[in-house]
C-alpha cells in the first residue's frame, strides 16, 4: 500500500458530525441510550449533530436494505456540511454493504469515519484502499458513557482528532470497565459496572524497537470478510503492526488461535513488524494468562517470530474507556521503553 495516505482533515468545535447506523439497529431499540451519546457529543467536544436515515431506523428494515446502509455512508462523504462520521453501534453484518460504497466519492471528499466493533469493516476496506480511519468509540457504546469514564477519555479523543501532534504517546487509562449497567434501566445516565484498576499492558515479547503502520480491529469481524473481495493481498501486510481484539461474543482462546494462525497460514506473520492486542472483554484472570501464552505460542513457536513485539491487555476494543487506533497511521513499539507511539499525525 502507498503510505501516500489521504489524512482527513481534524475536527474543530462546532463542526458537524454525521450520524449513522452501518449495521444494527440499536438507536431504534434503545434511543435513550442514543440520545444520551449524542448529548455527549454535543456538549463534551462541541459537535453538531447531523442524523442520516439510518440513524434510527427499525432493526429489521436495517437488516433488510444494506444498501441503504451503504448510500447513507455515501451522502455523508459527499456532503460538504459534514467534517466526521461516527457509527451508532456495531453488529454484525456490516460486510454486505461494501459492494455499494461509492470509493470515488469517498476519496474525493475524505472526513474522519471511527467506529469499532462490526464497523471494522468499513476502517479496514477504506484504509486498504488509502484513506485514514479510525478504531474508536461509537455513539452508544462509548461516546453516551463518557461522563461516568476517566476524564483521560475526553482528552485523548480531542487529542487525536482534534489537537493531533507529530508524535503521540498512548496512556493507559486508570481504570476501566467491560460491563454497562442495562441500557433498558430507565433512569439509565451512562453508567458503567464498577470501574477497575488497570493492571497494565502486557509485553508478552519482543526487544527492538519497531514502526509500522496500523491495522486492524475485531478480529471476529476480520474473519468475515477472508476469502471475499474485500479481503487485503499478501503484500498489503508489508511492515504493519497489527491490532486485535474481541467482541462481547467473547471467543474462546482455541478460536483466538485458530485466528491467529489463519494469519501465520496465509503469510501475514512473515511481514509484519508487530501485533498489538486489547484488553479481552468479559475474559477470567486464567483466560487471559491462556490467551497471553497462545499467542506466543502462535506466533514464535509455531512461525518462528520470536523476534516480533508482540503486547496484550491495552485499552482499545469491548472494554472502556478505549483508545482511539488510526488505521494506516505510522506508529511505534519499543519494548525497552514499554511505550506505543503514534510518529506522525492521524489528520491534516
Amino acid at each position: 500500500m502507498s503510505v501516500n495516505l489521504l489524512r482527513p482533515p481534524r475536527l474543530s468545535r462546532g463542526d458537524t458530525v454525521a450520524v449513522l447506523s452501518p449495521s444494527w439497529g440499536g438507536p431504534s431499540i434503545y434511543p435513550n441510550v442514543f440520545e444520551l451519546g449524542l448529548r455527549n457529543l454535543e456538549n463534551l467536544f462541541g459537535l453538531k449533530i447531523k442524523e442520516y436515515p439510518t440513524a434510527r431506523m427499525a432493526d429489521a428494515e436495517i437488516y433488510a436494505n444494506p444498501k441503504a446502509r451503504a448510500e447513507d455512508i455515501n451522502r455523508a462523504f459527499a456532503d460538504p456540511e459534514v467534517k466526521g462520521i461516527i457509527a451508532s453501534i456495531g453488529g454484525d453484518d456490516s460486510v454486505r454493504i461494501l459492494p455499494y460504497l461509492d470509493l470515488d466519492t469517498i476519496f474525493a471528499n475524505p472526513k474522519i469515519l471511527m467506529g469499532y466493533s462490526d464497523t471494522t469493516t468499513l476502517t479496514s476496506y477504506l484504509n486498504q484502499n488509502g484513506l485514514v480511519t479510525f478504531n474508536g468509540p461509537s455513539v452508544m457504546a462509548g461516546f453516551a458513557q463518557m461522563r461516568h469514564l476517566p476524564a483521560d477519555f475526553v482528552s485523548h479523543v480531542r487529542e487525536i482528532l482534534f489537537e493531533p501532534t507529530e508524535r503521540y504517546e498512548y496512556r493507559a487509562y486508570p481504570e476501566w470497565a467491560d460491563k454497562y449497567r442495562p441500557w433498558q434501566t430507565p433512569d439509565y445516565d451512562g453508567e458503567t459496572e464498577a470501574l477497575r484498576a488497570n493492571e497494565g499492558a502486557r509485553w508478552l515479547q519482543g526487544e527492538d524497537v519497531v514502526q509500522g503502520r496500523l491495522f486492524g480491529g475485531c478480529i471476529e469481524v476480520l474473519e468475515f470478510m477472508k476469502s471475499t473481495r474485500f479481503w487485503p493481498a499478501e503484500v498489503f501486510w508489508d511492515g504493519k503492526i497489527l491490532f486485535f481484539e474481541t467482541s462481547e461474543d467473547k471467543p474462546t482462546v482455541p478460536m483466538v488461535k485458530y485466528m491467529l494462525r489463519n494469519y501465520g497460514s496465509m503469510g501475514a506473520l512473515d511481514r509484519i513488524a508487530g501485533i498489538l492486542y486489547g484488553r479481552a472483554r468479559a475474559y477470567t484472570g486464567e483466560e487471559k494468562e491462556s490467551l497471553y501464552k497462545m499467542m506466543v505460542q502462535v506466533v514464535a513457536g509455531e512461525f518462528g517470530r520470536r523476534d516480533m513485539p508482540i503486547v496484550a491487555n491495552m485499552d482499545f476494543g469491548h472494554t472502556d474507556p478505549q483508545w482511539v487506533m488510526p488505521l494506516g497511521v505510522m506508529a511505534e513499539i519499543d519494548p525497552v521503553r514499554r511505550t506505543l507511539c503514534l510518529v506522525e499525525s492521524a489528520v491534516d
